[in-house]
């Protein structure tokens, strides 16, 4: 098997990001592979702030997941810094191959070399396959998520 690298993203990766994002049954509605302005300025933002990482996972040269890794500083749990994952995906014709679960622990492997208190993550109600995929690394749903849409 050809060797799985995880690195932060380029502006290169931005459109295979944006493809991986888009390619899932709620990515769809809210996402387009489309580069345009505002996530050109998202991007930027995010490459521009040293407590946000877009994380790629390359494989043979191929961009086949991602996530967003931010580290959050807080005065809770005696100051500790908390790392929230966000927007994981795999390509979908690769799910089910244990990639998801590489990157993940990958991810986390980052947050404990940091120092972090902990990881959190958010995962929408009806992804049953996910909180499957959580629960299995050791994520547990200890808490109710609030949003308010703007």
């Amino acid at each position: 098997m050809t060797e799985l690298i995880f690195r932060e993203a380029v502006r290169a990766d931005l459109p295979a990001i944006l493809a991986l994002l888009a390619d899932d049954v709620l990515g769809v509605t809210r996402d387009t592979p489309d580069v345009d302005e505002a996530y050109e300025r998202a991007f930027a933002d995010i490459t521009a702030d040293p407590r946000n990482q877009q994380i790629v996972a390359e494989r043979a040269g191929e961009l086949i997941g991602c996530l967003q890794l931010t580290y959050i500083p807080g005065l809770g749990r005696h100051g500790a810094e908390r790392a929230l994952i966000e927007s994981v995906r795999v390509r979908s014709d690769l799910r089910g191959q244990g990639l998801g679960r590489r990157l993940m622990e990958w991810a986390v492997d980052q947050a404990r070399q940091r120092g972090c208190g902990l990881v959190q993550l958010t995962s929408d109600k009806s992804r049953a396959d996910a909180h499957r995929f959580y629960r299995a690394l050791g994520f547990a749903p200890t808490h109710d998520g609030f949003k308010l849409s703007l």
